[in-house]
């Protein structure tokens, strides 16, 4: 893939507990000086590792052994917020609302917002700011979750309109028994025994899994397709995704825990003619138009739009979906040291045997 496309001149927004622009990974990669002052409270330290490990699945270089990325071409543009796992009062009264940093990226050149992280409150403010997003033309990409062994919940910002949820798999396509499930999960990609910071530390690689890490393997997928084809809008490099995706059931009755199937950019990318469709359809216009039903019985019903916004994102369920903060998915952590290895699981996609059911109609 990387012969066609690396990701360059995409920017990709990482909206997650900062990202450290320092590690060797992501030296040169990090564009700090285009976050508003405003809304760049501490946007470049992480106070949980999560958000750089994020950062580097998507754009790192690998550079000295370390991590390298899906789309190492692409440059990220970070943005702090408060997550659980950050324990300063002061810090998160300073820390810039979701809502506002969305607008913000709204405004800017940067194509593509990746979201690792999940809110069970359906804040009308943060609906608000993903539509301006909309409008403006932004890829929106969200995990999950990943609490569906115990309590699977509707998870925003993968729920709202136009944000592309993002459920994980293994590498054979298989469901993650962690990945939380409904009729708002979109896509998939690889969710397990990828590489990511330990801790705030830096100091080592751990073996982790969690939607988060799928989401960012996507919005690195839709990294390298818009860079192979800058004229495409949005809209267009979803629905290639989308088409492309690697299923084993019909397109038309997308599954509700792996969507429309594993991400494959490969298969968009070997194709120079590729048909993406047209530039102002909505691939999601189904979905979007329906919204969240309750054809899942286990789907919680914590979720209400007559929750009243917080003034920082920690007045809902808010965490940084996969972390060390709030998953219990840490299971076997292993010390490593990767280079371009993290790419591996993205390229080939087998076949989906799970079981799944229907979205609502």
């Amino acid at each position: 893939m990387w012969q066609v496309s690396t990701g360059k001149g995409i920017k990709v927004a990482v909206v997650d507990s900062g990202v450290n622009p320092n590690t060797p990974s992501l030296k040169g990669q990090v564009l700090t000086d285009e976050v508003p002052k405003a809304v760049g409270y501490k946007a470049t330290e992480d106070y949980l590792g999560h958000g750089t490990s994020m950062a580097e699945l998507i754009a790192g270089t690998g550079a000295g052994g370390s991590l390298k990325g899906l789309a190492p071409g692409a440059k990220i543009v970070p943005y702090r917020i408060a997550l659980r796992g950050l324990n300063d009062e002061e810090e998160k009264k300073k820390s810039p609302h979701p809502a506002v940093v969305l607008r913000t990226i709204a405004d800017s050149d940067a194509k593509i917002i990746s979201m690792s992280f999940g809110i069970d409150v359906d804040d009308p403010v943060m609906k608000a700011a993903i539509e301006y997003a909309h409008s403006k033309g932004k890829l929106m990409i969200a995990s999950t979750g990943n609490d569906a062994e115990e309590k699977n919940f509707i998870g925003y910002p993968a729920a709202y309109p136009y944000v592309v949820g993002v459920a994980a798999s293994d590498e054979s396509g298989k469901v993650a028994k962690f990945s939380e499930h409904g009729n708002y999960v979109d896509l998939a990609a690889p969710g397990l025994n990828l590489p990511t910071w330990c801790d705030e530390t830096f100091r080592s690689y751990c073996i982790r899994e969690g939607t988060s890490q799928a989401a960012a393997i996507t919005s690195a997928s839709a990294a390298l397709i818009w860079s192979a084809h800058p004229d495409w809008t949005a809209n267009q490099v979803l629905a290639s995704l989308i088409d492309t995706a690697g299923r084993d059931w019909a397109k038309d009755d997308p599954s509700t825990y792996l969507g429309y199937g594993l991400v494959r950019p490969r298969k968009v990318l070997e194709n120079s003619n590729f048909n993406p469709g047209a530039a102002e359809t909505d691939p999601l216009a189904r979905e979007n138009t329906v919204g969240i039903t309750d054809d899942d019985a286990s789907l919680s019903p914590s979720a209400s739009t007559s929750s009243q916004p917080s003034k920082n994102p920690s007045g809902g369920r808010t965490s940084a979906a996969g972390s060390s903060a709030d998953s219990s998915d840490d299971n076997t952590t292993m010390w490593v040291t990767l280079g371009a290895a993290a790419a591996v699981l993205v390229i080939g996609a087998g076949a989906f045997a799970v079981v799944r059911s229907r979205r609502g109609a």
